[in-house]
């Protein structure tokens, strides 16, 4: 399976910097990263793949991280990309733990960005609602879509971030290009913990936001068994999705532990 990705190419400038790939998060995509990802490739080359069942990537069965991580694995192989920079955020974040312990010679720096290698509970009941509300109406816009969505989800942001998965079907439709059904049977393997049986010992940087719950103090003994001597960076006043929130700090976080190390 081949993923759809975004690939700026080697800048004229590029020196001894090695490619940053960028995974997203739940109901995300590539797409989503399209800022940050401007203001990093004039220095260095940036891969930023759709996970499977996202973006415009195929929808297969099967959320299993260690398929996940293959996935991406497949693709920097394709590219003849060897060693990388990793950058994950919330389910991406799990998809780079699992890559880096399963294929530690890939990777020269690692950053997992508001989330942790533990089981979470369910939480995405409502959304998954929302989407389903979506789907069964077929709404011919997203102005309608976003009606839809608001009986299930009082976020707005929330509701505007859902609602970059949805596109035209040609016929007036507005239809989402997620693959609902594969997620919604690996839900288990979403919210599992990353695979994968040894740590990663190498250079790490855990960018947690303040304000969510995702990275809680007393995860600290789960990190440290996976991710042993991992930096801990806080942004305050951020939520989960930090990188959009507060854009410029986290991608300074970024740069400096990836200039630094």
């Amino acid at each position: 399976m081949q993923l759809h990705c975004i690939d700026t190419g080697v800048p004229e400038n590029e020196q001894t910097t090695l490619p940053l790939v960028v995974l997203h998060g739940l109901f995300g995509s590539a797409d989503n990263w399209r800022s940050h990802i401007k203001q990093w490739q004039p220095d260095r080359r940036v891969i930023a793949p759709d996970l499977r069942n996202h973006g415009r990537s195929p929808h297969v069965e099967g959320m299993q991280y260690a398929a996940m991580a293959a996935d991406v694995i497949a693709l920097l192989d394709s590219l003849e990309i060897g060693k990388i920079d990793l950058l994950g955020h919330s389910m991406g974040g799990k998809v780079a733990m699992t890559l880096a312990r399963l294929h530690p010679e890939r990777v020269a720096h690692l950053i997992v960005a508001d989330i942790a290698p533990v089981v979470y509970a369910h939480g995405h009941d409502e959304i998954f609602t929302a989407l389903r509300r979506v789907e069964c109406a077929e709404p011919a816009s997203r102005r309608d879509a976003g009606t839809l969505m608001q009986e299930a989800i009082d976020s707005a942001p929330t509701r505007q971030f859902l609602a970059t998965n949805l596109v035209s079907d040609g016929d007036g439709v507005m239809r989402w290009r997620v693959g609902l059904d594969e997620i919604s049977a690996g839900y288990e393997d979403i919210i599992a913990a990353p695979d994968g049986d040894e740590p990663f010992e190498g250079p790490t940087l855990l960018i947690r936001g303040g304000a969510s719950p995702y990275v809680r103090d007393d995860y600290r003994d789960a990190v440290e068994a996976v991710l042993p001597g991992a930096e801990w960076q806080t942004l305050e006043g951020a939520g989960h999705w930090l990188h959009a929130e507060q854009p410029e700090a986290f991608r300074e976080a970024v740069n400096r532990f990836l200039d630094a190390s």
